[in-house]
């Protein structure tokens, strides 16, 4: 069979070649050199790939492959549909661009452990198209295992910091347990099919006890990749401790192996249960506010981007749970919204996420901290990055003329109409909730972005900032233009999640289902590109004025005081007090005072704050502990002492001789 050009096996080779794609950077002696053939060969493997997506959005059906292993489970199937296409995109993209920015951002020249970093990439990034292509479920484990492995190794780089190894353990704890839900699951598959591999799309029941159970497991493993709430205990810390490239694929990438999975698992079933999509559409709700509420009070850059993906993610099952009660009620509408809804931002989140993770080691890489307080007045110094970041911003808080929108505009739509329609219309809380989570996100990006570009330098690190190489900016310009592409074009973004919508519903995208919604959905979204349009036209005509303006240096007023210092700024932590203290049980701010006896405050006195997290410090860590100093009495038992094992087997054996009379 001729395989040129054929999608599959496109994708295929890609992975293969992204997958092995980190070895000449483990050359000890050419370090440098196997640095620039690993991106050289990543950066091939993502257009490789990108030609075989190409393919299968111009309409050519790929290919099935099989695997003949030599393993007991039968053969390996290997295929492509449009569900997985729509992950595919931005991995390749997001795997090119992580590729590109980290020989600048982790030198080998410099770095001893850059050629771990640069396996371990390829094999993260070649493990996540395998899961997205294998249908078979032992096949699906093995890649699942490599880039849950992969994922370690790259969070645990910096091997001395004691804080990166916590992350690191909580990470794996965290990642196995979900994965020992995931073999539950798909060895009750085989139970109930009689094989490993995936069954045909809404075939099998979902009421029986058996589904009940695999749709939990499902639930379970894969939302605990995902980062849904309550299993994301292990993101924030993770995140916040990875280099920054790392954190780019693990928030805009990983995440999504986690959806991905729920959305394989529900296709298998015919129509599932209504309790699902409002399970669904409770934990997504309950996921958006609290991760932005989270993120509204942190004071770590990487920290606060980490919550804002629990948020995001949360926004993504917000849709599919909706187009899950759509499907039960007999609302196409719900679907269709829903869907769109989910489907879009998931490619959105892929776009800004990524983009602010990479902007955040530009920052770390130029003022050394990730702490938002020690920043300050950095748009003069690195004004590229400033306005890249401010792209990401407003991306990310879902504000019109913006990608973010797009998204949200769908799953605002669906509430309305759930509004208007049903009896009780709860589905139409969806709409506050997101208002909700969108004017949190603005108060904490507003809060990142004010701290960190305006006002005065708040170190000494950040009046001599090192500014970063092109290798760095590149791969943040290609996101940021796909993000303003996106907000220009947004009926390009509808049209390029209309396959999956489709392919996942089971029927063809019919916008005529949307009735009073239909008219205004296309001047909404046209509009959208416009406002676009016009405000990048008006920045760019400011800009050149200004630059024709007489300039001059003066002092600012100093609101009273003789010698201003950068001490007096507002911190992030005042900036977002307010909002903290409104949603004080989610954001879980801590804060230490110190004891004021007499006018001053004695010498050494300082006011701590800090925002907790409370599902791990203050039910798992203790449950841990207690499970520990419980079971320490085992440990006397192993005192190396021959003939008292002996007495151990003795006394077991008279005890069974016992229960057997």
């Amino acid at each position: 069979m001729n395989l040129t050009g054929e999608p599959t096996a496109l994708l295929l080779t890609a992975a293969l070649l992204l997958a092995l794609s980190g070895l000449p950077g483990l050359l000890p002696r050419f370090a440098v050199l196997g640095q620039r053939l690993t991106v050289t060969l990543a950066v091939a493997a993502s257009l490789l790939g990108g030609g075989g997506l190409l393919r299968l959005m111009t309409g050519t059906t790929g290919a099935v492959y099989q695997l003949d292993w030599p393993l007991p489970f039968g053969p390996a199937l290997l295929a492509t549909d449009p569900l997985s296409t729509l992950f595919l995109l931005p991995l390749l993209l997001v795997s090119g661009c992580a590729a590109l920015f980290t020989p600048t951002y982790w030198p080998a020249a410099t770095r001893r452990d850059a050629g771990r970093l640069t396996f371990f990439s390829g094999l993260f990034g070649g493990g996540m198209m395998l899961v997205l292509l294998a249908r078979n479920g032992v096949l699906f484990l093995v890649a699942w295992e490599v880039m849950a492995l992969a994922a370690y190794f790259l969070l645990t780089t910096d091997q001395r910091d004691g804080g990166v190894q916590r992350a690191g353990t909580i990470y794996l704890l965290a990642t196995h347990t979900g994965t020992m839900a995931l073999f539950v699951l798909f060895a009750l598959l085989k139970a109930v099919t009689g094989s490993f591999d995936f069954p045909p799309s809404h075939t099998l029941t979902p009421f029986s006890p058996v589904a009940v159970v695999m749709l939990v497991a499902a639930l379970v493993g894969f939302g605990a990749k995902a980062g849904l709430m309550p299993f994301h205990f292990w993101l924030p810390g993770a995140h916040a401790n990875a280099p920054s490239q790392v954190s780019a694929m693990m928030s805009g990438l990983m995440l999504k192996m986690g959806v991905y999975g729920i959305l394989r698992v529900f296709l298998f079933f015919t129509d599932l249960p209504t309790w699902c999509g409002w399970l669904l559409l409770a934990l997504g709700g309950w996921s958006a506010l609290n991760g932005i509420a989270l993120a509204a009070g942190q004071r770590d850059l990487k920290r606060l981007l980490a919550c804002s993906s629990i948020e995001n993610i949360g926004i993504v099952f917000i849709g599919i749970g909706m187009s899950l009660i759509g499907s039960r009620t007999g609302s196409p509408v719900l679907v269709l919204c829903g869907l769109m809804g989910a489907f879009i931002h998931i490619v959105n989140h892929a776009l800004f996420k990524p983009l602010l993770f990479l902007g955040s080691g530009v920052l770390i890489h130029g003022v050394g901290t990730r702490e938002l307080d020690r920043m300050g007045g950095l748009a003069d110094r690195l004004p590229v990055t400033a306005f890249l970041m401010l792209v990401g911003g407003l991306a990310i808080c879902g504000l019109p003329p913006l990608n973010g929108f797009v998204g949200e505009l769908f799953l605002y739509l669906g509430a309305l109409y759930d509004g208007m329609t049903a009896p009780l219309p709860l589905v139409a809380l969806v709409a506050p909730t997101l208002a909700l989570v969108g004017g949190l996100a603005v108060i904490t990006f507003v809060k990142a972005y004010g701290v960190i570009f305006l006002g005065n330098p708040r170190s000494r690190r950040a009046e001599e900032v090192h500014r970063p190489g092109p290798g760095m900016v590149a791969p943040m310009v290609l996101l940021a233009v796909l993000c303003l592409l996106a907000g220009l074009f947004p009926l390009g973004l509808v049209r390029l999640v209309q396959p999956a919508v489709g392919f996942y519903s089971g029927r063809a995208v019919d916008w005529s289902l949307l009735g009073p919604l239909q008219p205004p959905l296309g001047p909404l979204l046209l509009m959208n590109g416009l406002l676009l349009a016009l405000l990048l036209f008006l920045a760019l005509f400011y800009r050149m004025r200004l630059h024709r303006l007489p300039r001059g240096t003066v002092p600012t007023w100093g609101c009273g005081y003789q010698a201003p210092s950068p001490r007096i700024q507002y911190t992030g932590a005042s900036f977002s007090e307010l909002a903290v203290n409104l949603f004080g049980p989610m954001a879980s701010p801590r804060r230490s005072r110190p004891r004021l006896s007499g006018i001053f405050p004695a010498p050494g006195a300082s006011f701590g704050y800090r925002a907790a997290e409370l599902l791990l410090e203050q039910v798992l860590t203790p449950l841990f502990s207690w499970s520990g100093q419980a079971f320490s009495w085992l440990r006397r038992l192993q005192h190396g002492r021959v003939h008292i094992y002996v007495l151990y087997i003795f006394a077991t054996l008279f005890v069974l001789m016992i229960w057997g009379r």
